[in-house]
């Protein structure tokens, strides 16, 4: 009989540290998941700022080939011909 109480004993105090394990363990979870969270945000924020600095490196290669730099001329003036091709589509679609 005592070594029955004593394997009880054994099973109890293992339980109780598996449950201390496992509180361990969700806490772990729940901080991870926030990072994730925080981290996410963090990402979608870097990703809008590259888009934005994006855009102004494309209207600054713009200026400077207006502006006379030979580097960005070409890539320019194919971007006017493609904005004037589509202000013609535009303006066929409304005269017909």
């Amino acid at each position: 009989m005592g070594d029955l109480i004593e394997i009880v004993d054994s099973l109890e105090n293992r339980i109780s540290k598996l449950l201390h394990k496992y509180e361990l363990m969700k806490q772990q979870n729940a901080d991870l998941k926030q990072e994730i969270k925080e981290l996410e945000s963090k990402s979608e924020l870097q990703t809008d700022q590259l888009k934005q600095w994006e855009e102004k490196f494309s209207a600054l290669k713009n200026a400077n080939a207006i502006l006379g730099s030979d580097e960005y001329k070409r890539e320019t003036k194919l971007k006017i011909n493609a904005l004037i091709r589509e202000i013609d589509v535009c303006i066929s679609q409304l005269s017909g």
